[in-house]
């Protein structure tokens, strides 16, 4: 039941228009199995273009790896993992917790997706998982670090967030 009234918390604290924000093309996803993360960048920072993407990658989520984009250069940071993880069979205890894309520039007035494909936790006692992004421009910097809180109301900068499902059909293995 706190489960539920959690979710629908998070959800409400979602539910503000985005279009000014860097979001999740698909805001949920099965629990355990593989996605591809696409961030929308809608703009600028006022005004100015568009020159540096930066994901934190949130603890339990592995085996990323970063969609190459034409005029862009993807770099990775990896460091060692709070938990220890198993992916195919094999034990993970390091790997990428940063993806950054540098180049462009993305003018203000047009907006880009930056992907990536990672393995998603299957920790039933993770609902959400939230991934800062900070944006950087030819002038100026906005990060998309705030993460919501129950009853805060709209965040002005929030975190892009994913609702992981769990349960029957929360096994998805594609890659």
């Amino acid at each position: 039941m706190k489960k539920s009234i959690l979710a629908a918390a998070l959800a409400v604290a979602f539910a503000a228009p985005a279009a000014a924000h860097v979001t999740l093309d698909k805001g949920e996803a099965a629990a355990g199995g593989y996605y591809k993360a696409e961030f929308r960048v809608p703009h600028g920072c006022d005004g100015a273009a568009t020159t540096r993407i930066s994901i934190r990658i949130p603890e339990g989520v592995i085996a990323v790896k970063p969609q190459p984009k034409p005029g862009w250069v993807e770099t990775t940071r990896i460091a060692k993992y709070a938990g220890v993880y198993e992916n195919h069979g094999k034990t993970v205890t390091e790997g990428v917790v940063e993806v950054t894309w540098e180049g462009g520039p993305l003018a203000d007035d047009r907006f880009d997706e930056f992907a990536f494909q990672a393995k998603l936790p299957d920790d039933p006692e993770i609902m959400m998982l939230f991934f800062p992004v900070a944006q950087s421009c030819t002038e100026g910097e906005i990060s998309w670090d705030q993460l919501p809180v129950p009853g805060a109301g709209n965040l002005p900068r929030p975190a892009p967030g994913l609702m992981l499902i769990h349960g029957e059909g929360g096994h998805a293995h594609h890659h």
